[in-house]
């Protein structure tokens, strides 16, 4: 063949692969209001940056007439590029050739991938569009999926990886995006493990796709996603963000950028901020927002366990994971599910080299037989184990109450936090005056001629002796008392001195955080 002719050949075959499940199903996936695999993959990379990868690749079965229904590409799109002038990775499924479902082939297009974002040391991002696995290959579909999962596991920790479902992700699928670090659901996808057909079989109970598995059912519910997001083009924009903050890999820092928000700002609301009577809540949000870069906070997990907020923000151009307790919202007490989300958080942050500044207006526990049962033993070890085995470096500002273990396990100096600051308002204490009191004084309360009186003034004598950050600082667990208006330029200030911190754990394979 004359290269002429063998050019015209390479041109044909491009187009035919473009195409990729034929403009008929192009124009199905259209109508459902989605964009195709390579739409997404032009929306989200830069300009003419994006170079895909084993665009002829066509699947190898020839059981159930598959022989004669070879599609280019064979339902994933893989490739390399960038964004915002960073190199990533990415796959897209592509819905339109066999409702993107897995074969061994397209398996290992996805592997080849993987292992090419460990080699380079930047992101692999997945858009997920996908029927699951492909039946017509049988076990072969299900070594596919386990390759690509291994990947998962042994990019963890290495290289960022960002799951975005924008359609269907059932069965065995689930299991790649769940351990990715962050999934991202658009409106009207979903995932499951067991359908609603199977759920109805053996539970008898009726449940729609949506209500299954839905965006909202895994921001609020499970907390299998992070993030919800109403729009394809929401999406693209999320990811982009979101990258932001996140170095390449592990060997590396954030990206510092240039800020326009003066870093000796100070804002009297703070002063003001923490109410007079320690049982009226306030929002952290207010607080996050007058002392971060220009008040950005990217939240994470902001559907799920709300009495704890997590995200990211910068302090003068610095990328840093904010842990803080939210008192807006069940006093702002720990439980099951607040600590499993900050757990997760603060280890993603330590696997990135991403400073943690937590925030603790924290009561304890919270209390009764369900969280007991339902193990808040083991999962707030989690967030204690998490804190504990970090080394980046750790800012902790107590805003008002710290009280028993919650402010052991809140980033404390016990558990190698660095600069360790307190408000005025801060109240660190075993529990709070109200129950040590009367504990510590029932009989004497109980015999007096004025309980009420003698209640409420030895209240105040516990809170002067004990339950106040003057006393903590005295014993040299907390740095410093500062005026809150400050917080901003005193964080600031601490994260230039920390930023070359060196902490290490000893020699081991791993630790066993308690699953």
């Amino acid at each position: 063949m004359k290269t002429e002719d063998k050019l015209k050949r390479l041109e044909e075959l491009n187009e035919q692969a473009q195409l990729g499940g034929g403009e008929k199903r192009i124009k199905a996936q259209h109508d459902k209001g989605r964009l195709t695999a390579r739409e997404r993959i032009d929306l989200l990379m830069d300009k003419g940056s994006f170079r895909e990868t084993d665009r002829f690749v066509t699947h190898r079965c020839s059981d159930y007439d598959m022989e004669k229904n070879k599609i280019l590409g064979d339902g994933v799109v893989t490739g390399y590029g960038r964004i915002n002038g960073r190199p990533v990775c990415i796959f897209a499924e592509d819905f339109t050739v066999f409702g993107g479902s897995l074969s061994k082939a397209y398996a290992e297009k996805v592997c080849k991938l993987q292992d090419l974002a460990l080699k380079m040391g930047c992101p692999v991002i997945g858009l997920k569009d996908s029927g699951g696995a492909r039946i017509q290959e049988g076990v072969d579909s299900l070594a596919g999926y386990t390759d690509v999962f291994l990947r998962n596991v042994l990019s963890a920790g290495v290289v960022p990886q960002i799951s975005a479902v924008m359609g269907p992700c059932a069965g065995g699928a689930v299991y790649s995006p769940a351990m990715t670090d962050f999934v991202i659901m658009v409106q009207g996808s979903f995932m499951f493990l067991t359908g609603p057909d199977v759920v109805k079989a053996a539970t008898h109970e009726d449940v729609t796709f949506e209500e299954l598995g839905g965006a909202m059912v895994h921001n609020e519910k499970s907390g299998v996603a992070h993030f919800a997001v109403e729009s394809e083009i929401e999406c693209m924009d999320l990811i982009k963000n979101l990258l932001s903050f996140m170095p390449q890999n592990n060997f590396e820092d954030p990206v510092k950028i240039e800020t326009t928000d003066d870093i000796n700002r100070m804002d009297e609301k703070l002063d003001v901020i923490i109410p007079d009577s320690t049982n009226i809540p306030y929002d952290m949000h207010a607080v996050l927002k007058l002392v971060v870069d220009n008040g950005d906070f990217l939240e994470v997990h902001e559907h799920f366990a709300k009495n704890l907020i997590v995200g990211f923000a910068r302090f003068n151009g610095r990328a840093v994971g904010i842990v803080a307790n939210q008192p807006a919202v069940l006093a702002g007490v720990l439980d099951n599910e607040s600590a499993m989300k900050g757990a997760r958080f603060v280890r993603f942050c330590d696997c990135f080299n991403i400073p943690i500044v937590t925030f603790v207006d924290v009561p304890g526990f919270l209390p009764g037989t369900a969280q007991e049962w339902g193990g808040v033993i083991k999962n707030g070890a989690k967030l204690l184990y998490a804190f504990c085995e970090s080394t980046v470096p750790r800012i902790t500002v107590i805003t008002r109450k710290a009280y028993g273990g919650a402010y052991c396990v809140m980033s404390s100096k016990h558990t190698r936090a660095d600069v360790n600051l307190a408000w005025p308002s801060a109240e660190i204490a075993v529990m709070g005056p109200s129950g040590a009191v009367k504990i510590l004084y029932r009989k004497e309360i109980k015999e007096a001629k004025d309980p009420k009186t003698l209640e409420k003034q030895l209240i105040d004598e516990y809170t002067e002796k004990f339950a106040n950050p003057f006393v903590t600082a005295s014993k040299g667990y907390i740095d410093a008392v500062i005026k809150p208006s400050t917080t901003r330029p005193r964080i600031i200030e601490a994260l230039e001195l920390i930023e070359n911190k060196r902490d290490t754990n000893p020699p081991r394979k791993h630790g066993n955080i308690p699953l």
